[in-house]
């Protein structure tokens, strides 16, 4: 899957621009506060409806403009023409293929998938647990239209039960048969999601393992586990949730919320079985968070029989030389790739080709190189 063009209009600070793009490395160059994040930030746009950078849609227009417009030209056997519209008065966003409009997000993630690699990515690996709970999330669901809709489908019984809760706690009401239903429904959803996880999990080991090895050859064995419903491995899932339920039913109406359920698992990393958020070095830690996107693009890859689009936002600065050259020899096996920096100076290992594109961003505009 190749983009080969992209207009902006109103974009974060891109009044009107159209680029167009190679199917190699497109390298977009420039200072500070020129546009080259918000460049990534519209490709993402077209690929998932939204930013990967903030939660509100106004403080991606430009200032003083009331909407932005992206369009994007993918090809992939076929041409799709591809474009998100945001209005601020409205605050309403539609996204049309081939100029028909999506209603339904399910409909939406997963036809352009994609993958960045961004400095935000430390908390993959040593954040909180919702943070790997959405890496995890974000793969799959591009992979698995049917994972998609069971997690929305559990996030709205999450929702619905913990509302019930709260409203039990404040005694505003007494609705204890509802609950045991809305119960019901988070034991068969919340299974049944565990079960996913852990198909997946297992399968995305591989892939870390062997990008993880090329980048550091066989120094270091990287290791993925899955802790679900308080540490559980057996094998009666539905079993072990119902009775965790009954086990933490007085606390949960005691605080008005759900506490049980694979909204509070956690996804552990580990390098030659040391656990990497409690020991890893910064290198590890870095060295982690590129393997993992990688294995995401190689995952995605096979599971969709679509090639991704590449993201790398500012990344190699953030490396040491040995890292940054095993990065970019690997970058040759990926397809088309995004990547941002401010100049080529120390970046002779990134190996320039012919067929790449170099846009340079400036005050007095956008050229190419």
């Amino acid at each position: 899957m190749i983009l080969t063009s992209l207009r902006l209009k109103n974009f974060r600070c891109h009044k009107e621009v159209l680029l167009n793009f190679s199917e190699n490395l497109n390298y977009i160059v420039g200072g500070n506060g020129l546009g080259k994040t918000a460049i990534l930030e519209s490709i993402y746009f077209l690929c998932t409806t939204k930013s990967q950078i903030t939660s509100s849609d106004k403080e991606v227009v430009n200032f003083g403009e009331i909407g932005f417009e992206v369009y994007g030209s993918f090809s992939n056997q076929v041409t799709d023409e591809v474009s998100v519209v945001f209005t601020s008065e409205t605050n309403k966003k539609n996204y049309y293929q081939n100029q028909k409009l999506k209603h339904r997000l399910s409909d939406i993630i997963g036809n352009f998938p994609i993958v960045i690699l961004t400095p935000a990515d430390h908390q993959i690996t040593m954040g909180y647990s919702a943070d790997r709970r959405k890496f995890i999330d974000s793969i799959y669901c591009q992979a698995s239209r049917t994972y998609f809709k069971l997690l929305l489908d559990y996030n709205r019984t999450v929702k619905q039960r913990a509302a019930l809760l709260n409203g039990m706690k404040e005694n505003k009401f007494n609705k204890a048969n509802e609950l045991d239903a809305w119960t019901e429904k988070l034991i068969e959803s919340g299974s049944e999601l565990i079960c996913y996880r852990k198909k997946f999990f297992s399968e995305l080991e591989t892939y870390v393992k062997q990008a993880y090895f090329e980048i550091l050859n066989d120094r270091e064995t990287p290791s993925l586990k899955y802790f679900y419903l308080s540490g559980y491995e057996g094998d009666n899932i539905k079993k072990h949730f119902t009775d965790l339920i009954e086990k933490f039913k007085n606390e949960e109406l005691r605080r008005g919320t759900c506490l049980v359920g694979p909204h509070k698992d956690d996804f552990v990393f580990e390098i030659n079985n040391i656990n990497l958020r409690t020991f890893g070095s910064q290198g590890q830690h870095k060295t982690f968070q590129v393997a993992l996107r990688f294995a995401e693009f190689f995952y995605l890859k096979e599971k969709t029989g679509k090639t991704p689009i590449f993201l790398l936002d500012d990344v190699f600065g953030e490396l040491d030389t040995k890292r940054a050259v095993r990065i970019s020899e690997n970058l040759r096996k990926v397809g088309q790739t995004f990547i941002t920096l401010t100049d080529f100076t120390n970046l002779s290992y990134l190996q320039r080709q012919n067929s790449d594109v170099v846009i340079k961003l400036d005050k007095s505009g956008i050229t190419y190189a």
